[in-house]
């Protein structure tokens, strides 16, 4: 599946695991993220980590009627806010594509699929 964007220079078309590769890395930059989780993969309570060239397992991009929507399934960090933590992933995902592909998304859904817990 692809999205199709017009601007001044002509027709753009994007699929959507290049927008999800992108919303995957900008999702791993926040604070508070250990990693992205594929939508697939819960099973037995574990979550397995992505890595960067899978994020698009556990990103999946809708379109509908001319709006986009996201839906994300990350991994928290433990001790972490989970809802601030899910505010800047919305945040940075919207701002993110929008400077770099040009994409206004109308909503951005997130799932925590874990919480990691550190040994120190």
């Amino acid at each position: 599946m692809s999205i199709d964007l017009q601007n001044e220079y002509g027709h753009v078309t994007i699929t959507t695991e290049v927008i999800s590769t992108i919303a995957g890395g900008a999702a791993v930059e926040c604070y508070g993220i250990v990693g992205m989780a594929s939508k697939k993969q819960l099973r037995d309570g574990l979550a397995e980590i992505l890595r960067k060239e899978n994020y698009s397992k556990g990103v999946v991009v809708r379109q509908e009627n001319d709006e986009i929507h996201i839906d994300m399934y990350i991994i928290v960090s433990y001790g972490t806010k989970i809802s601030e933590v899910a505010h800047n992933v919305q945040n940075q995902v919207k701002y993110t594509l929008s400077k770099t592909v040009g994409l206004n998304v109308d909503s951005v859904n997130i799932f925590i699929q874990g919480v990691r817990v550190t040994n120190s």
